[in-house]
């Protein structure tokens, strides 16, 4: 099976690729099954000047699913809010673009230029510090495009196989699909696992989970239906969960899943 977000392509635009952090953001993006697209220039009169004309030329042949943007580029005062300049030509000519925004400018004097300059775009656009953890970078990555791979992990045994509509439980090596898990059941455990995949502890509204759901009380169809995923879940990886396990109610709101422990 393939991995989360196989064929997808992150490009990143930092004349810093090469940096331990940038480093370690790629090898994280690597291991999602992103691809990273770096943009190394050819060396010119601006550095600034160049990694603008060589993202727009990249962005129009490769068609990332995002772009990951440093705010500054060099030493010359032209160049330190480079980026924005950088933004605002890929958000005039592909609005619907995610990008997001490396900036060193979380303290000090410059720090309301480089927000301010964030504000203005009616876009999928978001800032966060340079150095944040890789973790922190694909997770604002997963916010921004906002969609789920066809195939989403759940910790390190549950996948969920959107196109074959299928949960299957990892052993190792070896993975077996949780055949109970059909219909309106799978499609319960997909907006779960889904929503989990973008934003990690995030509810899932009762509304969203009930259109799943037949008879003349929804929200009980719905609660039979969680226990009956908990269970056949549960059974597949020869254990029992509890309330507080794997899908949790939250009381008069909706479901959060939470991957179960290795």
């Amino acid at each position: 099976m393939a991995r989360a977000n196989s064929g997808r392509k992150i490009m990143i635009v930092d004349d810093e690729s090469e940096s331990a952090i940038l480093r370690a953001v790629r090898r994280r993006l690597a291991s999602e099954g992103w691809e990273a697209l770096v943009i190394q220039p050819a060396p010119g009169h601006s550095v600034g000047e160049e990694f603008e004309a060589a993202a727009l030329w990249s962005i129009e042949e490769e068609r990332p699913d995002a772009v990951l943007l440093d705010v500054r580029f060099g030493e010359h005062r032209d160049d330190q809010f480079r980026g924005l300049n950088i933004l605002s030509e890929i958000v005039e000519k592909w609005p619907k673009l995610p990008i997001l925004m490396f900036t060193q400018y979380t303290q000090g004097p410059d720090r309301e230029t480089a927000v301010q300059g964030s504000l203005q775009w009616d876009a999928p656009v978001d800032f966060i510090d340079k150095l944040a953890s890789p973790d922190e970078v694909i997770l604002r990555l997963r916010r921004l495009i906002g969609t789920s791979p066809e195939s989403i992990p759940v910790g390190e045994q549950i996948l969920v196989d959107v196109s074959a509509r299928l949960v299957y439980i990892v052993n190792g090596e070896a993975s077996a699909p949780a055949l109970d898990i059909q219909g309106m059941k799978f499609e319960i455990f997909r907006e779960l696992a889904a929503t989990w995949y973008r934003s990690p502890g995030e509810l899932v509204a009762f509304s969203r989970l009930e259109r799943y759901s037949d008879g003349e009380d929804p929200r009980a169809s719905l609660r039979v239906r969680i226990r009956e995923i908990k269970d056949a879940i549960g059974k597949a990886m020869n254990t029992h969960f509890g309330p507080s396990e794997l899908i949790l109610n939250v009381r008069d709101q909706g479901y959060r899943l939470v991957p179960p422990k290795s």
